[in-house]
């Protein structure tokens, strides 16, 4: 039984449908920073994450017409995203370029109360480790695992997010897990 949080979105979907554009907003105020979110993840740069995030909901909105509520709203709209992702992974190998800012592999700091700073250190240098790992990860194992992990996603709503079946799915982010303990643990060693 869809929650009341997905059956909102869903009303906001069929509202923008049927021509209420105000709807986005609701749409945008209750998704746009766990799609930033994702995106960050996945693109590894906070402005090419907010361009892909807002690009999202520009497709959304394109799309509004065409949306039918057969899978969960978060499985459509990751599904842009993820898409988007995808093409902006690919248009990056064609064009690459050299950053003027050193951006690329920012990780945020965790915020805790009152670590010492020991603990902080070891904190953002194991957190720095996990993200590098992340980023290393091929893009449809990270996609898969950034879902599950940090959007709460399951199989079937990952499966119809990205275009594969959930035993594919369940594949990625179990190599993605294999993948992610073994650079990790090399990373301990040395």
């Amino acid at each position: 039984m869809p929650d009341s949080s997905s059956n909102a979105d869903i009303a906001a979907m069929q509202r923008l449908a049927a021509g209420d554009d105000l709807a986005l907003n609701d749409l945008m105020q209750r998704w746009k920073d766990k799609v930033a979110a994702f995106l960050l993840r996945m693109t590894g740069n906070s402005a090419t994450a907010l361009d892909l995030a807002q690009e999202t909901f520009v497709k959304l909105y394109q799309s509004r017409a065409r949306y039918r509520p057969t899978a969960a709203f978060p499985s459509y709209l990751f599904s842009i995203a993820s898409n988007l992702a995808r093409n902006h992974a690919r248009w990056r190998l064609r064009h690459p370029t050299v950053s003027m800012d050193d951006e690329e592999g920012h990780v945020p700091e965790a915020v805790e109360s009152h670590p010492g700073p020991d603990q902080l250190l070891e904190q953002h240098e194991q957190m720095q480790r996990v993200e590098k790992a992340l980023a290393a990860l091929p893009a449809d194992l990270r996609e898969a695992m950034l879902l599950f992990t940090y959007e709460d996603m399951s199989y079937a709503e990952i499966a119809a997010a990205v275009g594969c079946t959930s035993k594919a799915v369940e594949t990625r982010i179990y190599r993605a897990r294999q993948l992610l303990r073994a650079s990790l643990d090399s990373s301990q060693a040395e």
